[in-house]
């Protein structure tokens, strides 16, 4: 359910459980996590199969208390971890707890179709505890506020706007779009890309 395709210097990711919307499972959080990490890839490319990148948590498995687990951190933190430059080629709709990863990544680029909502004051539960941090980091905390506590669902154009996504492409060149803006650090030296990495998240070089 997580296929792993390295070409290059860059590692591509896909969630593929097309049939469930790319609802994640723990087994899934796992091995995502895992490839993360072991990657020496200079780029890494998360994206879904189908017409949605994931409708959140597997939901037999919040009935089995997935929402409470740690793969959840596992998996954003390995993301958020990666020494080169991310990005999230979101492919449809990213809902829930999937928007945890694709928020760890560097870029994030879409379809026009998608949409983003977190719906977790509708349905009760909390959302994944870096999760808030990095959305607001991205939107600003008003509106992190209106997509966590107002349970807005905001479309592709908006999403833009308000800085949660990068780019807006047709599907067909989802994944073009996302190797274009991967060209600079594919050519670039690792430590140097690692070093921009961290001065954009306000650390020392």
């Amino acid at each position: 359910m997580i296929r792993v395709e390295h070409v290059g210097e860059c590692c591509t990711i896909t969630l593929a459980r097309p049939e469930k919307a790319n609802a994640l499972t723990e087994t899934m959080l796992e091995g995502l996590a895992s490839a993360v990490t072991r990657t020496t890839a200079k780029v890494l490319i998360l994206t879904g199969e189908g017409k949605v990148f994931s409708a959140g948590a597997d939901l037999d498995g919040m009935k089995q208390g997935l929402g409470l687990s740690p793969a959840w951190e596992a998996a954003s933190g390995a993301v958020a971890a990666f020494p080169g430059l991310s990005i999230a080629a979101l492919n449809g709709t990213l809902a829930g707890g999937a928007m945890g990863v694709a928020l760890a990544c560097d870029l994030r680029v879409s379809v026009p179709s998608a949409s983003f909502f977190y719906p977790v004051m509708r349905l009760g539960y909390r959302p994944q505890p870096s999760d808030p941090g990095r959305l607001a980091a991205l939107v600003g905390p008003s509106r992190a506020r209106m997509i966590l506590l107002a349970a807005q669902r905001i479309d592709a154009e908006t999403a833009l706007a308000w800085g949660l996504i990068d780019r807006i492409c047709p599907p067909e060149a989802l994944i073009d779009t996302a190797m274009s803006l991967a060209e600079a650090a594919l050519a670039a030296d690792p430590g140097h890309v690692a070093a921009l990495k961290r001065m954009t998240n306000g650390d020392a070089p």
